[in-house]
Formats: structure tokens, C-alpha cells, sequence
């Protein structure tokens, strides 16, 4: 990877400047914020008109640093945090906005792909930090100074993530921060001071990719302003003091949205889910993510997440492989019969616009669709296919439904291609988990924790299948 690949190790110097620390500095275990005494946030938070329950504190934890504690017990049902309309930071892209330096705002954001749609609200952060008197500059000045998401590491701890769809979505967001750091240079050089959205300062992709980190792994999708139709449409937005909650999937406080009785606006609340202990932190769902998104999104790695998966195309030749070495003599992927190819096209594993990624753990173990074709394929009994339907097929819970013999050889054809998965990375998970046990960097850390992961789930796959092989084998 390119040094330029590398981001984000320059800075920035203004006024109010948006500094980004080097790829080193980004990966402290507890980031310091922007300002060194940043403004009391509770207490905006009170005098903005929010609400903040008596019993919470922010404190520093073990393993997420800054958050929310209980400094008491606090009821099952409890208000926690109440934030009224104005507080949460937004930026839908209006074009109605009059504004010259919003206008400006708009038309770079909609150089931004909707799937990176963190960069857009990013660019209303970045605007905020620059801006002078900026009404959230107690909350911006509040957020960390550096993040520990995959674009920040050294190139060699990228190397170390070896899982090849996150490699490629490091490396995809590292080049659009790179063009897109072109594009907004080229926008902004000529435009009046006035119309300048950051106040006539430099923003670079480092700080573009400090904006996008700090969105993604802070902002929540809720509903926005009111539609004609009297609908709500679905805006991020970035919740002061309700993003210092932390993630669990077994939390202990939800978000929920009301309108307030007054004005009509919508209030965002946290809610006690549970009884909360005194000394617990408060804890929100981020969401049933896998590995790479914590990792993307958030820069970190949940061990034995339940929901993580590991990617793979369906490749017709490595089919083949790893049915014979299941111990199919003559396999047929790369050839199969027209009725076959029928039930592909219908799982839309053929075609020109089919969709070849399959994924194996998580919920299913075997990606529904993998393993449709799988039972599909390795039987030749037309007539015995034909008479269960698609979501039979491709339901691990419907135990053999084409037979014994078919169901052992596809299921140790998935074992196989675990073996293959697991031959494609250079290092053992014995090797990690001993490079683990050194002194070993904050990124470092992180990436030898999801590879880790990511490779023990392919060994549970492995194992919870050959269980099942057993089973039916003792039938």
C-alpha cells in the first residue's frame, strides 16, 4: 500500500484548527478530546433545554474509555437523557437552505456516494468546528481527537487485517478521502469568503477522514423533519451526550423519539431499558454488525460477536474442489444441467446481474442461498428437487430434505471450502494469538483481533457442521 494509501497523518493549522494526529497517535487506547478542558457537556446539554437524569455521570471506563456511569441505581423505565429538536447535529442536503456557505455545503455533498453517507453529515461537523461561535462547539469540542477505524492504521496493520472485503473497503475509503480532497479543493478555490463553508480554511482528507470517523461511529439514524404527506423522513444525526453510551447486545438503555407536546418537534430520549446498578455504564445496541463494520465504522473488534460472518464468492471451479475433496467424483458446478442452472438464477447465483456473495456464520451458518445450490446441484434427482420449494431448500433447520447422502456431501463440501478460506490467509491463528501476547502496538492489537475472530469463526462453522455430518452419518 502506497504511503498516500496511509492516510491521515497531516494537520491542519487555523484559528479553531482541525488538527488530525498522526496514525500512531490515532490508535490511543483512550484519545484525548479536541481541547484539552472542553466545555462541561451535561451541563449544555441542561442549559439548552435538554434533560439529563441526576444519577449520570461521564467517567472513564476500562474498555471504551469516556462514557456514561450510573452514579446510583436508576429504575427500570427511567428518562435518562431527553435531547429537544435544536440539539442533535444534522445535514440532510436540503437545497432550500439560503445560506451561501450551506449552499456550497450541498453541492460538495452530493459528490458523496450514498453508501459513505458519514461524509456528508462530516462536512456539516467540519463546518461547525471551523465556524467561529459554532452553537455546538461545547459538543464538537467534546469528541476525540483521533479515532482507531482501519483508516488510520499504519500500512503494515492494514496488512495484518489480511481478510480481503475489509482490505477492500479500507482501501475504497481511503481513495475516495483522496479524490474527494481533490474535488473539494477545487470547488472551494474560487469562491467569496462569505460563501466559503469552513471558513476560508484548508481541509484535507485527513481531516475529512477525521469528520467521517467521528459520524460513523457516532451518529444514529432517526426520523427528521415531516414530509408533505405527513411522513418522517430518515436523517443522521449526531446525539450529544447520548453518544457516549457505549455498545452491548444485551443493553441497558434505548433510544426512543416523541413529539413533544408543545411545538410538535421531536424529542430524542434514552430510556432505562432495565434496571441500571450504580457504577454500570449505560449501553445502546449499535446495531447486529458484523466484525468489519465494528471495525470500519466504530475501530472495534467485539470477541465471539454472534452476528460476524466471513464472505465468499460462489465460484463454480472452487465448488468443484472442494465437492471432490467432500468426495463427490464428478462434480457439476462449472456444468450444470438446465434445471439446475434454473434454480441458480432463481437464487440469483446465475446471470448477468446475479449476485455471486455468499456468507457463512452469523445467524444462518450457511448462507441460505449457498446452500439451496449446493443441495441443488450435488443431487441429480430432478423430480426430488422440484418437489420442495426455494425457502425449503435453503433452510439449514429442514434437516435432509433431499436425502442423507446428498446432505452430508454438502455440507462437507462447506467444510471444505472452510479449509480453503482458512489456507488463503498467510498466518495461523496460533501465530496471531502468539504475536498478541508481545508489546504490541494499539492498531496492531486491534487488527490481530479481528483476524483472530474471523478465522475461530471459520473453525466453528467447520466444527458445528461436522457435528451435523455426525448426526446424520449415526442415522
Amino acid at each position: 500500500m502506497s504511503s498516500k494509501m496511509m492516510l491521515m497523518a497531516n494537520s491542519l493549522t487555523h484559528v479553531r484548527p482541525l488538527t488530525c494526529a498522526t496514525a500512531a497517535a490515532a490508535a490511543a487506547v483512550y484519545p484525548s478530546r479536541l481541547v484539552a478542558q472542553p466545555p462541561d457537556l451535561i451541563k449544555w446539554v441542561k442549559i439548552e433545554g435538554g434533560f439529563v437524569h441526576k444519577s449520570i455521570k461521564i467517567a472513564q471506563g476500562d474498555s471504551f474509555g469516556l462514557g456514561l456511569v450510573a452514579s446510583e441505581d436508576i429504575p427500570k423505565g427511567s428518562d435518562l437523557i431527553a435531547l429537544p429538536q435544536h440539539i442533535p447535529l444534522k445535514f440532510d442536503g436540503s437545497s432550500s437552505e439560503s445560506e451561501n456557505s450551506h449552499s456550497a455545503l450541498i453541492k460538495l455533498a452530493q459528490h458523496v456516494p450514498e453508501e459513505l453517507w458519514a461524509m456528508k453529515l462530516g462536512l456539516k461537523l467540519l463546518q461547525e468546528r471551523a465556524r467561529k461561535g459554532s452553537f455546538w462547539w461545547p459538543y464538537i469540542s467534546n469528541l476525540p481527537e483521533t479515532y482507531s477505524v482501519p483508516i488510520f492504521f499504519p500500512g503494515e496493520d492494514i496488512k495484518n487485517l489480511q481478510y480481503a472485503p475489509l482490505l477492500y473497503q479500507v482501501n475504497k475509503r481511503c481513495r475516495f478521502l483522496l479524490e474527494f480532497g481533490k474535488i473539494l479543493k477545487h470547488e472551494l478555490e474560487n469562491l467569496k469568503p462569505d460563501d466559503h463553508p469552513f471558513s476560508c480554511q484548508d481541509v484535507d482528507s485527513s481531516a475529512l477522514g477525521w469528520a467521517m470517523s467521528a459520524v460513523s461511529s457516532r451518529a444514529f439514524r432517526l426520523y427528521g423533519g415531516k414530509r408533505p404527506d405527513g411522513t418522517r423522513s430518515n436523517v443522521p444525526m449526531m446525539l450529544p451526550l447520548i453518544d457516549m453510551c457505549n455498545h452491548s447486545f444485551d443493553p441497558n438503555a434505548e433510544i426512543v423519539q416523541e413529539e413533544a407536546n408543545s411545538d410538535r418537534n421531536m424529542l430524542v430520549k434514552v430510556v432505562a431499558g432495565k434496571e441500571i446498578k450504580q457504577n454500570d455504564p449505560l449501553l445502546l445496541n449499535y446495531g447486529c454488525l458484523s466484525s468489519d463494520l465494528f471495525l470500519l465504522d466504530y475501530g472495534f473488534v467485539i470477541p465471539s460477536n454472534p452476528y460476524d460472518c466471513i464472505e465468499l464468492k460462489y465460484d463454480a471451479a472452487l465448488l468443484d474442489a472442494a465437492s471432490m475433496a467432500a468426495g463427490v467424483s464428478s462434480p457439476s458446478f462449472s456444468s450444470p444441467s438446465p434445471w439446475q442452472q434454473q434454480i441458480l438464477s432463481h437464487l440469483n447465483l446465475d446471470g448477468p446481474n446475479s449476485n455471486l456473495k455468499v456468507t457463512l456464520g452469523g445467524g444462518e451458518l450457511v448462507e441460505g442461498r449457498l446452500l439451496a445450490a449446493l443441495r441443488a446441484v450435488l443431487s441429480n434427482d430432478e423430480e426430488a428437487v422440484k418437489q420442495h420449494d426455494l425457502e425449503t431448500l435453503k433452510s439449514l433447520t429442514v434437516e435432509a430434505p433431499l436425502g442423507i447422502s446428498t446432505e452430508v456431501l454438502a455440507l462437507r463440501t462447506v467444510v471444505a471450502l472452510c479449509v480453503i478460506a482458512l489456507g488463503h490467509f498467510p498466518t495461523k491463528i496460533m501465530e496471531d494469538e502468539s504475536l498478541l501476547k508481545q508489546n504490541v502496538s494499539p492498531t496492531t492489537e486491534l487488527a490481530l483481533q479481528f483476524i483472530i475472530q474471523k478465522k475461530s469463526l471459520i473453525v466453528d462453522v467447520m466444527r458445528d457442521l461436522s457435528k451435523k455430518v455426525k448426526s446424520l452419518l449415526a442415522k
